[in-house]
């Protein structure tokens, strides 16, 4: 507004203009505005990049050597695009945008790793989740409407990490996941409507409500459980053909001993647990078996039994009424009050205070 005065009061000159020219010179000027609200700003992808990783560095914007956060530039548009490292080599971005003029971000053929996707908010097409192969993609373009926000999250990954987190019998990449990985040959791209249970997955990754080494944890799930969501109408033959050989369940005793002893030392570390990586390296078996024997065995994921032990844990150390809440929080591993609080209440259907103040819990 202030622009558009100013232009007014120079070109008047010594002079009043008359009311037609008075209308003419308003009518430029209307259209000048918009032709620069209008205005289409195109960045290669190299060069989106470098703005975004100048703009990080200008503002110090690490949080750790795994997690990153980049800002829009401010006269750009606002918001963010946040980077974290889950697993090695295992990148989650959660972008959450929105740009002053339309954006075109171009990118050239490359080589492109694997990557799965889900946009949860400002649609620019009714497929909005996707999974995009591992190997050569094609040159391509992405619009960004003026003011159209957009929030959605991405997992990239080299392809055959898909071994590590679905493997077969032999413990190497299931064929049906074969196709996403194509190496020097045209990538696989396919684009569909993300489903209710995806979209509150995504969602649940976005909102994740911890810190430190939980908020690690609680994100190494929800990944797994992304990807087994999108991945699954190609797995439904192999679960099927399992289903066939395999009634239920089963565990050899040498694993059901190794789950068992992961137990433990996720009881002896409740305020601070190892990673699931770890864990997993440490009693010798892999993530995607620790997962399913915790499932088996105890009725939850790793990270829910932890939780689990840890509510149950406070609850007996508020009954006692020697510590103080903010205590309590801090050894079973909250640095968080408000998070170790909604825990607790999703756990007991009471708050800590309530606890402490010898309130009985809620049957749930």
């Amino acid at each position: 507004m202030r622009f558009f005065q100013l232009s007014i009061l120079c070109d008047r000159g010594p002079k009043t203009l008359s009311s037609f020219g008075f209308a003419v010179k308003l009518l430029q000027l209307i259209i000048i505005k918009f032709l620069a609200l209008a205005m289409t700003i195109t960045f290669t992808d190299d060069d989106y990049t470098k703005l975004l990783e100048n703009e990080r560095k200008s503002k110090c914007n690490v949080y750790s050597e795994s997690e990153y956060l980049y800002e829009i530039p401010k006269q750009l548009g606002q918001g963010y695009y946040r980077q974290i490292e889950v697993y090695p080599n295992l990148w989650l971005s959660i972008d959450d945008q929105q740009f002053y003029h339309d954006v075109i971000i171009k990118t050239p053929d490359n080589n492109h790793p694997l990557q799965v996707g889900v946009l949860i908010f400002g649609l620019v097409r009714e497929e909005n989740s996707f999974i995009s192969g591992g190997g050569v993609q094609r040159k391509f373009e992405v619009f960004f409407r003026q003011f159209q926000r957009t929030v959605g999250i991405e997992i990239e990954m080299p392809p055959e990490l898909l071994a590590t987190f679905f493997p077969g019998e032999d413990g190497k990449m299931l064929p049906q996941l074969k196709f996403l990985a194509k190496e020097n040959d045209w990538q696989a791209a396919i684009f569909r409507k993300a489903n209710a249970a995806t979209q509150s997955v995504a969602q649940q990754i976005i909102n994740c409500p911890y810190q430190g080494i939980n908020k690690r944890m609680y994100l190494q799930g929800k990944v797994i459980e992304l990807m087994a969501l999108q991945l699954m109408p190609f797995l439904e033959n192999c679960v099927q053909d399992a289903a066939k050989t395999q009634l239920s369940p089963r565990l050899k005793k040498e694993t059901i001993a190794k789950i068992h002893y992961a137990r433990e030392i996720l009881l002896l570390r409740l305020e601070n647990p190892p990673l699931l990586s770890e864990l997993a390296q440490r009693v010798g078996i892999s993530e995607s078996s620790l997962q399913r024997g915790f499932q088996i065995l105890f009725g939850t994921t790793v990270f829910g039994y932890l939780t689990n032990q840890r509510m149950e844990h406070a609850q007996q150390l508020l009954r006692e009424r020697n510590l103080t809440v903010a205590e309590v929080a801090n050894i079973v591993g909250y640095a968080h009050l408000g998070h170790f609080a909604a825990a607790f209440k999703r756990r007991f259907g009471i708050t800590p205070r309530e606890c402490f103040s010898g309130k009985k819990r809620v049957s749930l």
